[in-house]
């Protein structure tokens, strides 16, 4: 007897872009990215887009990633 093969044998893991790198899709919405980064919501001069298009604060948790995404955050730094 011989057993299919898993489709998903030796498949690239998914992955998304962030701030231009590329990684592993790890988490499910984009706020559990950005918590694992210690953004929280309401963060003061935080902002982010996915796929171009800037996500409120608010839709953060509830907003799904895919595999592909493109994520930009923006915060501001201090420095010269």
């Amino acid at each position: 007897m011989t057993l299919a093969a898993d489709s998903n044998a030796g498949a690239a893991p998914a992955t998304i872009r962030v701030n231009g790198v590329d990684e592993p899709l790890a988490a499910g919405t984009l706020g559990e990215l950005l918590a694992a980064r210690g953004i929280v919501p309401g963060a003061r001069g935080v902002a982010v887009a996915l796929d171009g298009t800037v996500v409120p604060a608010a839709d953060w948790a509830g907003t799904r990633l895919a595999p592909g995404a493109e994520i930009e955050i923006v915060r501001p730094f201090q420095g010269g």
